[in-house]
């Protein structure tokens, strides 16, 4: 029996989204055992996770654990054939540290800025429409 993989992603952000979006076609098309739910709609308190925590970085459930930032990436590229010569390379003693480093110090901050400028960009423009 396979195991289900839960993917926990930002929808409303276009990085994220545009990401998740191609790993989805190719699940489906691929008939692997990914689901992927878009963090806003998700109830993450039976992840244990907070809106915040969820926005900063992927997270993927995998056997009641639950993974975050590279890790998850490892584990999600691990499950797709396609991708599954990248997580070999990357999660090497070599490259792993780099690969975490550049995803939680540079990409996943960087990322995470722009989910909160666009968030309050969209709450001050609602406000106005009020």
């Amino acid at each position: 029996m396979e195991t289900k993989i839960n993917i926990i992603y930002n929808a409303e952000c276009p990085v994220c989204r545009f990401e998740i979006d191609h790993y989805r076609a190719y699940s489906t098309q691929a008939d692997l055992p990914l689901t992927f739910r878009d963090l806003n709609t998700t109830d993450l308190a039976a992840w244990g996770l907070t809106p915040d925590q969820a926005a900063r970085r992927l997270h993927v459930l995998k056997d009641g654990q639950l993974y975050a930032g590279m890790p998850a990436f490892f584990v999600l590229w691990r499950q797709m054939p396609k991708y599954h010569w990248l997580a070999r390379l990357i999660d090497r003693a070599v490259l792993r540290p780099t690969a975490i480093a550049t995803y939680e110090w540079v990409l996943a901050p960087l990322i995470y800025r722009w989910h909160l400028r666009r968030t309050t960009q969209k709450t001050s423009t609602d406000a106005q429409h009020l």
